[in-house]
């Protein structure tokens, strides 16, 4: 104002609130963080610093996005998660493309999983309820191979009578059930 600086305006993204919280989370799990984005290399600096992201890697296109992802995945199965048009691509690509339920209809049908809830924080208790369902199912495997390997030859040999048969099959049918009932009560943290 009349030749003189009387102000200025400072615009930038907001970091979600559950963003820090939810990078400590992964870390105690053991997960690598990374910071792929499109965005200048400074704001990327910032926010990985500021929610404690491993690594970020900043300016990248779409296409770099996906040879990043390329390499990432020849070390490791790797998990992206994101949100925009140009996620889509790398949500796809990934072995597990996650996106949030406010994302672009593109970055949705891209992923694999979607957090309905639209929180951050919910990944790290979607990654738990992805191994307690793994588990359950090897359980399950486990004991209708059991009944399938043991009983029913036993069955056929004549040194299990059919009653006996027909009731250690409905115990493994039981056991399944009881299973899937444990996960889909079991709280997750």
């Amino acid at each position: 104002k009349n030749d003189q600086w009387v102000g200025g305006l400072n615009i930038e993204d907001e970091l979600r609130q559950d963003a820090v919280t939810t990078i400590s989370a992964l870390h105690e799990e053991q997960f690598t963080t990374i910071l792929l984005s499109g965005d200048r290399r400074e704001k990327v600096a910032a926010i990985g610093k500021a929610t404690g992201i491993d690594t970020v890697i900043a300016e990248q296109s779409p296409a770099q996005k996906m040879e990043q992802l390329d390499k990432l995945q020849q070390v490791a199965p790797t998990a992206m998660v994101g949100d925009g048009i140009n996620d889509a691509p790398a949500l796809a690509k990934a072995a597990i493309g996650i996106s949030l339920s406010d994302a672009t209809k593109v970055a949705m049908q891209s992923a694999n999983v979607i957090l309905s809830n639209n929180q951050l924080s919910s990944l790290p208790k979607a990654i738990k309820l992805g191994r307690y369902t793994y588990q359950t199912i090897k359980q399950n495997l486990f004991w209708a191979f059991f009944y399938n390997v043991l009983a029913i030859p036993l069955a056929a040999m004549g040194y299990l009578s059919p009653v006996w048969a027909a009731i250690v099959m409905a115990f493994s049918d039981v056991i399944l059930v009881l299973n899937s009932l444990r996960l889909n009560f079991r709280k997750i943290d």
